[in-house]
């Protein structure tokens, strides 16, 4: 067995000193700048607290369930803009908790770590208890086929309040077929859908991410104001919503766990 496979390291950013990217196996994770959690590196990151900030009026708080960890950048991103927020985050590894937990700060007794699985956590977690669902789920650069199914996006429907969000980062590559399924997914189970990334992933020129953002309510999604934020970021996103994700999905068929691999 290769003994790297599963190292793990946080390394400072030679271009900010406060910077810290988390890397397992020599694969960046994640990244949280120790003096301002607000500072986020990562354009898929920056699209999900897009979504979060425009969830609810500024500085409320809100009560968030957090599927797989990392370093906590957007636990520690909420905690500094909603101060208060009641947050539980749910990862599976205890060697990144452990790592997380000795060399990054602290963070604010409202936010709980618990090392489980997702999909169990989440058969667990309380009926409409939370208003924002985030999930980046991956192993070994893979999201689980567990938690990739309508199975497992109903039961997150189903942990969310009426006026809940749920956010999910999904990495692709042309054609994006893989998105095309995880949007029909979460269109088999929420009224509301809508996907961000960047416009050359849309045009269908690099591999990355897509954040995709899905809501029980229809017309919950702050689509027009995510589209402008998305425009303005460092690295430009585009929104796709309504009629454009229509033709996006071109006919793709939600994922079940009977479609999907065995766990």
């Amino acid at each position: 067995m290769d003994p790297d496979a599963h190292r793990l390291e946080l390394v400072v950013d030679p271009a900010r000193p406060t910077g810290r990217t988390l890397l397992a196996a020599g694969v960046e994770q994640s990244y949280v700048d120790v003096a301002d959690p607000r500072h986020l590196h990562f354009e898929y990151v920056r699209r999900m607290a897009a979504v979060a900030d425009l969830a609810a009026p500024p500085g409320r708080p809100l009560d968030v369930l957090h599927l797989g960890g990392g370093a906590l950048t957007l636990p520690r991103y909420l905690a500094a803009t909603r101060p208060g927020s009641a947050q539980l985050v749910v990862e599976r590894d205890p060697a990144v908790v452990d790592v997380v937990a000795r060399d990054l700060p602290a963070l604010p007794a409202e936010v709980e770590i618990r090392v489980a699985d997702a999909r169990d956590a989440l058969t667990h977690a309380p009926p409409a208890g939370y208003d924002l669902v985030l999930a980046d789920i991956y192993r070994a650069a893979r999201m689980p086929a567990h938690v990739r199914g309508v199975e497992f996006v109903t039961e997150v429907a189903r942990t969310l309040r009426p006026d809940g969000v749920y956010l999910v980062n999904v990495t692709d590559l042309p054609p994006l077929v893989f998105a095309r399924v995880q949007v029909a997914t979460l269109r088999a189970v929420f009224a509301d859908v809508c996907l961000v990334a960047d416009r050359r992933m849309l045009r269908g020129r690099r591999y990355g991410n897509v954040v995709l953002a899905a809501a029980p309510r229809p017309g919950r999604l702050p689509v027009a104001r995510l589209a402008a934020r998305a425009a303005r970021d460092p690295v430009p996103g585009g929104v796709l919503h309504a009629a454009a994700l229509d033709a996006f999905v071109a006919g793709a068929r939600p994922a079940t766990d009977a479609t999907l691999p065995a766990r």
